[in-house]
């Protein structure tokens, strides 16, 4: 693999990994206040304050690194019974966008490095993506499914401005008729409306954004890398003027955070053009868990109590329960509360579940490989 390049002013991945990363503080434009270690690893750092440590006149900085990786296959398959779609992609492992209560951030543990900050900083791009998605859709036992597009990490996060890896196979899904949806909570979408529109108007694409919160101050420490919600609220006008479907996905909940925003959220969107509406409430598997709770004594002391205490009471009493019948909404009565806000507003404002559009799958021309014989036909 090629070393990792800096798109901001890190250029030598060994030195960044080397140099110490700062004990919990507030970090201009991250998400994560520390470094923790994945739980595979064998070896644990404490920091201790020995009496020399100085606050820095400056807000600490941690820059973007992004590393190419040469992925083997990109379709994965869902099983899940609570996930509503059976293939998804994903051009990017880690995410710049920061969400510090992103369910994907223990996957980083998988790669030896963080769960916190090097899940926002040191980023993996497939670059071979398009080469390896034509191989995929050209074998003979492939079946059409529509393909989810940013099930785990967003496919339009900054650094896609520079790879352009989600341009990659969108055009290659555009190219072969082939349906997907997509989920994002960056405007960057708006850049491949010349593939969305026609893609739309063969009814195979819907495009999803997810929206939290509406207030600023608060998005911009809960995902400070995102675009702001007004301009998410405008990438979901901007969707729909062009023929896209769109929803809007309030996700996560947290309760006492931003869970008073579910109403007003699901009204803009509905005014810019949404037509459907999903949400989930908060989860916290793995190392998240600390993570999040790190960033609740930070951001939010004075509520940190009280937000986990009524997550737990969503969670059988835990900070997290993974069983499916529950995980995505959780239960109790503040969950069946946020249940019955949700649906009580969706149909006030004319919001579809989320799931409910069919994709076309009957147009998807499996591509050709070309091969150095030629073709009769």
């Amino acid at each position: 693999m090629a070393p990792f390049a800096g798109l901001e002013t890190q250029p030598d991945y060994a030195r960044a990994m080397s140099e110490p990363l700062p004990t919990t503080r507030v970090i201009k434009g991250r998400g994560a206040a520390s470094n923790p270690e994945g739980r595979f690893e064998r070896i644990r750092h404490q920091a201790e304050d020995d009496g020399w440590l100085r606050e820095p006149a400056e807000p600490v900085r941690v820059e973007t690194s992004v590393r190419e990786e040469r992925a083997r296959s990109v379709i994965s398959r869902n099983d899940s019974p609570d996930i509503h779609f059976d293939q998804a992609l994903n051009p990017y492992r880690g995410c710049e966008h920061g969400c510090v209560y992103c369910f994907a951030r223990p996957s980083h543990a998988y790669l030896n490095l963080s769960p916190g900050l090097d899940f926002e900083t040191k980023i993996y791009a497939k670059t071979n993506l398009a080469e390896v998605l034509l191989g995929e859709l050209t074998k003979p036992s492939y079946v059409c499914k529509p393909i989810n597009i940013g099930s785990n990490t967003d496919p339009y996060q900054p650094v896609e401005k520079h790879w352009r890896l989600t341009r990659a196979a969108l055009q290659l899904l555009h190219d072969t008729g082939h349906p997907c949806t997509i989920v994002t909570k960056n405007a960057l979408v708006e850049r491949d409306l010349d593939l969305l529109e026609p893609m739309a108007a063969r009814n195979q694409v819907q495009v999803f954004v997810s929206i939290n919160s509406l207030d600023n101050r608060l998005a911009a420490r809960l995902e400070p890398r995102a675009s702001a919600p007004h301009r998410r609220i405008q990438a979901i006008q901007n969707l729909a003027d062009h023929g896209i479907p769109v929803g809007v996905l309030v996700a996560p909940i947290i309760p006492a955070l931003n869970e008073r925003d579910i109403e007003a959220i699901l009204e803009q969107a509905a005014q810019a053009g949404a037509r459907s509406a999903g949400y989930t409430v908060l989860r916290l598997p793995h190392e998240l868990k600390g993570l999040f709770r790190e960033w609740l004594d930070v951001h939010v002391p004075d509520k940190a109590s009280h937000v986990m205490s009524l997550v737990q009471q969503m969670n059988g009493g835990r900070d997290y329960d993974s069983n499916f019948a529950t995980r995505m909404r959780g239960q109790g009565v503040f969950a069946d509360l946020l249940k019955n806000r949700f649906e009580i507003a969706s149909r006030r404002f004319g919001l579809n579940r989320a799931r409910e559009t069919v994709l076309d799958t009957s147009m998807f021309v499996p591509p050709r490989v070309a091969s150095p014989q030629g073709e009769l036909f």
